[in-house]
């Protein structure tokens, strides 16, 4: 769970520039930050729906086109939580609730944040995004779920685009500061708060009667969409009543769910009114997987790790969970001895779980066994292939034991089954300079750029690929590609955010 060289990477660079799109004025929109995560969605594409309105006032073209721009911009300014663990469990949760959504077009991107606080928020063209703090803040896999719903519900009713047409009839919209004002929130809190102060003086009233009718929405088309998934309708009111609660013992500062989606008394009530309606499914024990991730997490922004160790050692005989995190805390912590004491007080069930294996390799890696970490990388990898976390580790392993082509290669499957991860991108280029491959090593840096919205260096990158001596037809081919690729990301973010 330590920091890991591309984590250093972000932050360092994470506020050089804020860009040239989201200056200015930007901040003075006229709907309240309470709706900024609201976004917009619907049917096939290329067909229209003819009983949308909405349709009319911007296309669902123009909406993925704005939420993979301002996607760009995100993965560039704010620190991403990099665990393919937490990564996978996320995508593996949404698309569990997706297909009891009402969603039509289903091109979704989920965005996870390395930040404490628990938010979590959704923008136009399917743009999803998870603060690790959210899993935290959580108590059961249910309450997590009922965020993800009620955020699916946002996209589904196309709200973004009815907050445009209501903005109509009073000023402009400025979507740039609603985008920087979520921006700033994710990455840095008290920034986040600044621009939140001027986005919501803004606000009129009847702009913020809308957005509750848009939160009343979501809850009752996630409510509903959470039951159909499996889930406890009663999950989203104690989420909400958990967060509201957390407010009052929070002095000033409040969650940023909470400035995003503002929580009421009488929503509360509301929500569990309409829980009492709804088909309660038979109790589930919280997955496996979800324990794992939380406990991850709660290593992951532990202040400190010696105090972790001595709570989680206090019940780890009795508790498989708190064993988990005596691992954790004592792989943080380089003590082997008590590592490996905890691995062996894990049921079998867990031991055998390949995230308590990928766990165990972790330790390899960092005590520096490579000849365990690797053997049980590729045991690992032969028994999982596809599997992203298991690909990820796979690939480190290699690179430690310096099997860079092979660590390049499992790498490079993964920037191929998740193009939009720039960690992936990240990492294939920082192995592909290990293995002294200079043409490939240009070309990922440029896919990384070209993702995290920093399309002048993608140029500096591309010119200087053009500059190796000994490129061949194919490799030139490739560049001129790539430079047509640059040009067209800078004028679609042009267009979008502008």
């Amino acid at each position: 769970m330590r920091r890991t060289l591309y984590q250093k990477f972000r932050q360092k660079n994470a506020w050089t520039q804020i860009g040239r799109r989201l200056r200015g004025g930007i901040l003075c929109c006229c709907i309240g930050f309470s709706t900024l995560p609201l976004t917009g969605q619907a049917a096939e594409p290329s067909l229209p729906i003819l009983t949308d309105s909405t349709s009319s006032i911007i296309s669902l073209q123009d909406e993925h086109k704005l939420g993979r721009a301002w996607a760009r911009v995100l993965r560039g300014r704010a620190v991403l939580l990099d665990d393919p663990m937490v990564k996978q469990y996320l995508q593996d949760l949404l698309w569990r609730i997706v297909p009891s959504s009402e969603l039509r077009d289903r091109r979704l991107e989920l965005i996870t944040l390395d930040n404490e606080t628990f938010n979590a928020f959704a923008v136009p063209g399917g743009i999803v995004g998870v603060h690790g703090g959210l899993i935290t803040a959580s108590e059961s896999e249910a309450e997590l779920a009922s965020v993800l719903a009620h955020e699916l519900a946002h996209l589904s009713q196309r709200h973004y685009a009815q907050q445009l047409e209501e903005s109509r009839r009073n000023r402009p919209l400025v979507l740039a500061g609603v985008l920087a004002s979520i921006l700033l929130a994710s990455a840095d809190g008290e920034a986040g708060t600044a621009g939140l102060a001027s986005t919501l003086g803004g606000s009129a009233s009847a702009q913020l009667a809308f957005s509750r009718r848009n939160e009343q929405e979501a809850d009752r088309v996630g409510m509903q969409t959470l039951v159909k998934s499996g889930f406890d309708p009663y999950a989203m009111p104690e989420m909400f009543s958990r967060l509201q609660k957390s407010y009052r013992f929070a002095g000033n500062r409040a969650p940023e769910f909470l400035l995003t989606h503002p929580v009421t008394e009488s929503r509360i009530a509301d929500s569990l009114n309409r829980a009492a309606h709804l088909n309660r499914p038979s109790a589930k024990d919280n997955s496996l997987v979800y324990d794992l991730v939380r406990t991850r997490l709660l290593v992951h922004y532990g202040k400190d790790m010696n105090a972790l160790f001595n709570q989680f050692s206090n019940d780890a005989k009795s508790s498989p969970r708190d064993a988990y995190g005596l691992l954790l805390t004592a792989i943080e912590l380089g003590k082997p001895k008590q590592a490996q004491a905890a691995l062996d007080m894990l049921p079998r069930a867990w031991q055998q779980h390949p995230y308590v294996r990928l766990t165990a390799l972790d330790f390899y890696l960092r005590t520096d066994n490579i000849e365990a970490g690797v053997k049980l990388a590729r045991e690992l990898h032969d028994l999982y292939p596809g599997s992203m976390p298991v690909t990820y580790y796979y690939g480190l392993a290699l690179r430690q034991a310096r099997d860079y082509k092979g660590a390049a290669d499992a790498f490079k499957e993964l920037t191929s089954d998740y193009p939009t991860d720039a960690a992936f991108w990240f990492q294939l280029s920082e192995t592909q300079g290990l293995d002294g491959n200079i043409a490939a090593v240009h070309r990922s840096r440029i896919e990384y750029f070209l993702l995290t919205g920093r399309i002048d260096r993608a140029q500096k990158q591309l010119d200087y690929a053009r500059r190796e001596k000994g490129l061949s037809p194919i490799d030139t081919a490739r560049l001129d590609q790539m430079e047509e690729e640059i040009k067209r990301v800078r004028q679609e973010m042009d267009d979008t955010l502008s």
